[in-house]
């Protein structure tokens, strides 16, 4: 409903009065002005209005203003329902990206360690396949590790033995035990490897590859623990 004008009812409504008014009056013999009939409308009040028709206009007016302020609740619940649904779709998608993130990550990481794993344990030569000496130098000793242990994993298996042995075959650790190239402890658990592990240096690659395999994946693996920790 439309705001109705309380002056504007008011001038009708005295503008209907006069009106019949002057017919009364001009039916009885008597004149009514035009412009004092008029202004008698322009000046009338609320108070001037019956009692039933004051309440009309104040009822349209509520009315008026109920339907604005409802207009207003709905327009804001609108706003804040579209601002919700924005919010919720974009930590959907944001959501799903770090979900999809995550998941490429963990299969990248995983075909990098398989990777490495199968590079290390596709060692071209066997410990069987070395003649067997009475004594190795380093370097040969260094050599046999070459060709057991897959290229890209050799590095970190020399840094291992660099830091346990220096590369002796020999080395004994007095309070603790350990033996040989890569300090297996006790030196023993290397006979799974060969009965000649405390003499052929190749039977100690193969149980230190074999082992840091088993351990930490590859020998890069445990020389990544190994330099957090100092052991392995």
């Amino acid at each position: 409903m439309s705001r109705i004008s309380v002056r504007g009812f008011a001038v009708a409504s005295a503008t209907a009065v006069t009106t019949v008014g002057a017919v009364v009056g001009v039916a009885s013999g008597s004149q009514v002005s035009g412009d004092s009939t008029e202004a008698a409308a322009a000046g009338a009040t609320i108070a001037d209005i019956p009692a039933g028709q004051q309440a009309q206009v104040q009822t349209a007016s509520l009315t008026q203003q109920a339907d604005e302020q409802s207009t207003a609740a709905d327009a804001a619940a609108l706003k804040s329902a579209q601002e919700s649904a924005r919010k919720a779709a974009a930590q959907t998608a944001q959501d799903k990206k770090d979900a999809a993130d995550e998941a490429k990550a963990k299969k990248d990481a995983e075909a990098r360690e398989e990777k490495a794993l199968a590079a290390s344990r596709s060692a071209e030569r066997d410990a069987d396949d070395f003649e067997v000496k009475g004594s190795y130098t380093i370097a040969e000793t260094q050599a046999m590790a070459r060709q057991m242990v897959a290229g890209d994993q050799f590095q970190c298996f020399s840094n291992i033995v660099d830091h346990e042995s220096s590369w002796n075959y020999r080395a004994t650790n007095a309070s603790s035990g350990a033996y040989g190239l890569v300090q297996a402890l006790p030196g023993s658990k290397m006979a799974s490897a060969g009965s000649d592990w405390q003499t052929n240096p190749a039977t100690q690659i193969k149980w230190g590859l074999n082992y840091m395999n088993e351990r930490y994946g590859s020998p890069c693996g445990a020389w990544s623990f190994w330099q957090a920790n100092n052991w392995y």
